[in-house]
């Protein structure tokens, strides 16, 4: 079957841009041109709207196995799907834990059963993500792994994480890290500061994060190692990741939306919702992770989409677990938060959101290309729509943004070549 998306505005981060009409047979890229005259089986009008790479996420959690009351794989590629997302990375702190081969594997199989979005599983660093003994990344490379994290939880030893790097080295293999030294945490549920002290919740220091952070930088650094920073969400964080890089380290990071577009005042509604790990921190590391996505230094913006269960939420705000769902907001709260606010040129939220991760990751993807993959995102910046519980694909409905207009709307996705999403819905 041929397609054309006719008369939308190519936004395209290393590849070619503009008002370009696709053609797409065979799952691939026939041809960017503008005013493409051939017939095709459809022609998708895409006239005042933009259309993208289809947007890569490099940390997600999918909960299955063993917790498929949260989310499933099947109902989180449909999430990513309506958010833009064609490709998405699935961290491993499941039950079991994705920390062998048949874990892997099976992360693999379910996603092609579910056949939406591509998932690609993150492994384990260590087994059990116990931090102690080092799983096979070997192995779980070539069962399909695309990086190592036991995200969730730091990696505690130093040695082992030290270990961690002279192994993955072996393999060019990338190490994500979850930057948390748990004794300076001390049951922390908040960011700790003015607005911690005012509601009567206890801080979690923002040193917490980053005497971790400084740590993997210093032992990338003495290893010439790799080292991928997950989450960053205080100034400081940013500041030694800058530093970094100017020095040579072999270092990038993400950050997310919810630390560009919310601060700690959030949680003194006691919204559960906005309890989130790290947690929401001050408007001035919001800030600065506005200016450290516009000046390169924070590469990539991950949703670190993490569904629960009502139950989950519904407790005392010092019960609740962590975590927001982010992959249907994502692209709006970018759009909203950093293009319409001139911070980011819509050129650079599209490379945070899609080449830049993909590159990170290894992947074949965030590129619109002819004789590439068919990973296509549109995305109408007109359409206005409302955060509603029943309206979201995934099983997790907690999102500080519940109720709220946001600005911004995927509204069509092919994967492959296929259509996932047409008209702002899932194709079944």
């Amino acid at each position: 079957m041929k397609t054309i998306i006719r008369g939308g505005e190519v936004v395209n981060p290393g590849g070619l841009q503009g008002k370009l009409d696709l053609l797409i047979e065979h799952g691939r890229i026939v041809q960017m041109e503008e005013h493409l005259d051939t017939t095709a089986d459809e022609v998708v009008d895409a006239t005042g709207r933009y259309i993208f790479p289809g947007l890569v996420d490099i940390h997600c959690h999918l909960r299955e196995p063993g917790y498929e009351y949260k989310e499933t794989i099947a109902s989180g590629a449909r999430a990513a799907v309506a958010g833009g997302f064609t490709s998405i990375c699935c961290m491993p702190n499941t039950d079991p834990v994705i920390d062998d081969e048949a874990g892997v594997q099976y992360i693999v199989q379910r996603a092609r059963d579910a056949a939406y979005a591509k998932v690609y599983p993150i492994a384990a660093i260590t087994k059990g993500l116990q931090g102690k003994e080092l799983t096979e990344m070997g192995f779980l490379l070539q069962a399909g792994a695309v990086a190592f994290s036991d995200d969730g939880r730091p990696v505690e030893s130093a040695r082992v994480m030290r270990n961690a790097m002279l192994y993955a080295k072996n393999f060019d293999a990338l190490l994500c890290s979850h930057c948390e030294e748990l004794s300076l945490v001390n049951g922390g549920v908040m960011n700790e500061g003015e607005a911690s002290t005012r509601v009567g919740l206890r801080g979690n220091t923002r040193a917490a994060e980053e005497v971790m952070l400084s740590r993997e930088i210093l032992l990338a650094e003495s290893m010439d190692g790799r080292i991928h920073i997950c989450h960053v969400s205080t100034r400081q964080g940013f500041e030694m990741v800058r530093q970094a890089k100017k020095r040579g380290v072999r270092v990038t990071c993400e950050t997310c939306p919810h630390y560009f577009s919310l601060t700690d005042e959030a949680c003194t509604t006691f919204d559960t919702n906005t309890k989130i790990n790290p947690p929401l921190r001050t408007e001035d590391d919001r800030q600065a992770a506005i200016e450290a996505l516009a000046d390169g230094t924070c590469d990539a913006i991950a949703t670190d989409h993490a569904p629960h269960h009502i139950d989950d939420k519904q407790v005392e705000f010092d019960l609740a677990a962590n975590g927001a769902s982010g992959l249907e907001t994502a692209l709006s709260l970018g759009y909203m938060h950093l293009v319409q606010t001139k911070r980011l040129s819509l050129g650079q939220l599209v490379d945070h959101m899609s080449a830049i991760p993909a590159r990170i990751m290894g992947l074949d993807a965030g590129i619109l290309q002819p004789g590439g993959h068919a990973d296509i995102t549109v995305f109408d910046p007109s359409q206005t729509w409302t955060v509603e519980a029943d309206k979201l694909y995934t099983k997790g409905k907690n999102t500080p943004w519940l109720g709220q207009t946001l600005q911004g709307k995927v509204t069509d996705v092919w994967v492959d070549g296929r259509p996932v999403l047409r008209h702002a819905a899932i194709v079944e």
